[in-house]
């Protein structure tokens, strides 16, 4: 959608002429004015949200849309699909359902310099089968920091916005999606004989906008938002499209990543460059990324470090929250040819800029005791800016950190935020002591109840000091906050601020204490209620009758996690006979070493824990194996019958679980950590600790998602 000169002095004098109008007209003269309306308010839209240069003033535009408004809600037979009133009618009553993408949406490989760049490029043109001296060229514009979404449009409407999920469905927002007056309702691909396409974008919210609606929030007394990218995503899945409007959503497009004729015939051939085809959405009336500006048709891949370079400098400058570049080869025929791993595409790579760094002083360190009485001490820092978030603590793990970093009291401290989201403490500032800092002393007894002196013990081998026998409550907090997590026996809606509040009425002082909660009292307190309360008995009475192996993970037993939990619950008909099991028994079954197997030993060895797990089965949680813990038979005719096998890094073409499922009914024992037992692992995207562990030993084989597929497909 462009519009030439004339185009828009009409349409400007059009606008005025309409803005002295006040009385409804007739039906008749209702149509004409409203065809004339939607063709207005587009334009100002476009000039609003497209180009940031608006051309009349917000109450204007407020006047010219109500007066549509009231003219549709006179005559409702005029109000059209692609009405500009229709963006925030629709209200989502349910949850949202999944929808398939028509092309995966898949992740990107990232670069981190200009070495990684030439080493893209001279990869790529081996898999092209290109001479080394061929330039490539290349289109470079800005990775957003939003929230991922696909558009379909079919007969040039809008039928369908998703989120981004797994990569290969989403979840659908289409309601959403028309609230945003960047993405137009209709455009005419018609135009280009392309009768469906889907298209990628980003959701943003722009960074002076983000600050304005906090302040707002503020205000009304709400929570504020944590960083541009958490509202944008967060508004995606709000169930009032009109939320989208109050956080200023905005959504750039910046891929055509399908498009078929009438007849089912690609079309992307016919756009011939990634370049040409955002040229042509962003005349369709997308917002897309400026050539020339955010967006930059490079001729060789030094171009395009150069161009990468001189973002990294710009980017806290630019309205928008972005944490790299991304690199596409422009000829769409190349791109097609170059092909796709299982997870990111050949002819595209993401270059990451360097995590935001900021200095700022050490002012104090708190400690916090944590589910097994581990010590962890936290620091607090004078308040500074990083990455779009106010950072006040960072976490220094355990004593050694601290040893090893030299930290003091008073310190400057760098801090960044490892991969824009963990903040961490590189370094104190050593040149910039001026004699006032304090060395950290790490507590000898539990810090949180200084009176007991319960002293901190350290196992031989492990960083972390641990509080051996807690008396001060924080403990046993931590271990009913783990407990209803999702991690351990899944409470709907019981979280971190349930247990706090209620153990602060003194209500919850172990475990057991969860299933004799008083709902009528729970009812009773401010911001509860009733429904609230029959909400909270009907989620802990649906866990009571949970498998017992997330029973037994949800018991925080140091290094028993869920691998582990699943194995002892196929090995026992009752939680309680494991306090007749001695070491060797443990460690006879495979995958169970011999720390898990003392820690779970000294576990059910203390009379007050049996005592708590009998309380707990008389309050009516199950602790007899269901069918959901039996051990699976093996197989002995599959194709990895016998084997052992392990999962690691992100899958992209299939869960966890059912990765694991499709591995069990391949015959394969699933496994829980690397070892010299292990005979496969499977290595999906960002895969760490585990493949350098598997390389390390070879002996173990090493497959991608796609060969682990075929060889259980029978491929």
């Amino acid at each position: 959608m462009m519009y030439d000169k004339n185009t828009q002095r009409r349409l400007f004098d059009l606008s005025k002429k309409l803005l002295q109008n006040e009385n409804i007209p007739g039906r008749e003269e209702g149509q004409e004015e409203s065809l004339h309306l939607h063709e207005i308010i587009r334009y100002h839209e476009w000039r609003y949200y497209i180009l940031n240069d608006p051309v009349i003033s917000d109450y204007e535009y407020d006047h010219l849309f109500k007066r549509l408004e009231a003219i549709e809600a006179a005559y409702p037979d005029l109000i059209m699909p692609d009405s500009p009133t229709q963006r925030v009618s629709a209200d989502l009553t349910s949850e949202f359902p999944s929808v398939p993408h028509l092309t995966p949406m898949l992740s990107l490989a990232n670069s981190y310099n200009a070495e990684d760049l030439k080493d893209f490029d001279e990869s790529l043109k081996r898999v092209l089968d290109l001479p080394e001296d061929r330039e490539l060229p290349y289109v470079v514009e800005p990775k957003f920091d939003g929230g991922t979404i696909a558009l379909v449009y079919e007969n040039d409407m809008l039928v369908r916005g998703a989120t981004r999920g797994n990569g290969k469905e989403g979840e659908e927002m289409t309601a959403n999606a028309k609230a945003m007056r960047t993405i137009p309702l209709k455009a005419e691909f018609s135009k280009f004989d392309v009768k469906k396409v889907e298209l990628r974008g980003e959701v943003l919210m722009r960074k002076d906008d983000f600050t304005k609606v906090n302040k707002v929030r503020e205000k009304e007394g709400k929570s504020v938002f944590a960083n541009p990218r958490n509202a944008a995503t967060g508004g995606l899945r709000m169930k009032d499209p009109k939320e989208i409007e109050k956080r200023k959503l905005e959504a750039f497009v910046y891929q055509l990543g399908y498009a078929v004729n009438e007849g089912g015939r690609d079309m992307l051939p016919k756009f011939k460059t990634h370049h040409d085809s955002i040229e042509v959405l962003g005349n369709l009336g997308f917002k897309v990324p400026k050539d020339g500006y955010e967006r930059k048709r490079c001729k060789n891949i030094a171009e395009v470090a150069d161009f990468c370079l001189k973002w990294q400098e710009y980017r806290e400058e630019y309205p928008y929250e972005i944490d790299g570049m991304v690199v596409k080869l422009d000829d769409l025929a190349l791109q097609e040819e170059a092909g796709y791993t299982s997870h990111h595409p050949r002819w595209a790579i993401a270059f990451k800029f360097k995590a935001k760094q900021a200095t700022t002083r050490l002012l104090d360190v708190e400690y916090q005791v944590g589910k097994i009485g581990s010590i962890t001490p936290v620091a607090k820092l004078e308040p500074v800016q990083l990455a779009g978030v106010t950072v006040s603590s960072v976490s220094l793990h355990n004593e050694d950190f601290i040893t090893s970093k030299d930290l003091r009291l008073g310190d400057t401290v760098l801090v960044e935020r490892a991969g824009d989201v963990i903040p961490y403490i590189v370094k104190a500032m050593e040149d910039l002591r001026d004699g006032t800092e304090t060395p950290i002393t790490f507590p000898k007894h539990c810090p949180i109840n200084e009176a007991e002196k319960v002293p901190l013990s350290r196992v031989e081998g492990e960083a972390a000091w641990r509080c051996s026998d807690c008396t001060c409550g924080a403990q046993q907090t931590q271990q009913m906050i783990f407990h209803v997590s999702k991690s351990g026996m899944d409470i709907d809606g019981f979280g971190k601020s349930y247990i706090e509040r209620f153990v602060e009425q003194g209500w919850l002082k172990s475990l057991a204490d969860i299933y004799r909660l008083d709902y009528s009292a729970i009812a009773e307190l401010e911001g509860f209620g009733k429904r609230s309360a029959e909400n909270l008995k009907r989620a802990i009475d649906k866990a009571k009758q949970n498998p017992i192996k997330m029973v037994l993970k949800s018991l925080a037993i140091h290094h028993l996690g869920n691998r582990a939990s699943e194995i002892l619950a196929g090995e026992i008909s009752h939680v309680l006979e494991l306090r007749n099991w001695d070491e060797e028994k443990f460690t006879d079954i495979k995958d169970i070493g011999p720390i898990l197997a003392k820690n779970v030993q000294a576990y059910f060895s203390v009379e007050k824990n049996i005592a708590l797990l009998e309380e707990m089965e008389s309050l009516g949680v199950n602790m007899t194996q269901t069918e959901a813990d039996k051990k699976d038979e093996p197989i002995t005719d599959g194709a990895l019958s016998g084997k052992s096998i392990l999962f690691t890094g992100t899958l992209t073409q299939m869960s966890r679980s059912e990765a694991k499922k499709m591995a069990l009914g391949a015959g394969a024992k699933v496994s829980s950590s690397v070892s010299s037992k292990l005979d496969i692992l499977v290595v999906g995207e960002k895969a760490g600790s585990k493949l350098k562990k598997a390389q390390e030993l070879g002996t173990v084989d090493i497959l991608t998602e796609e060969a682990f597929l075929q060889l259980v497909n029978g491929g």
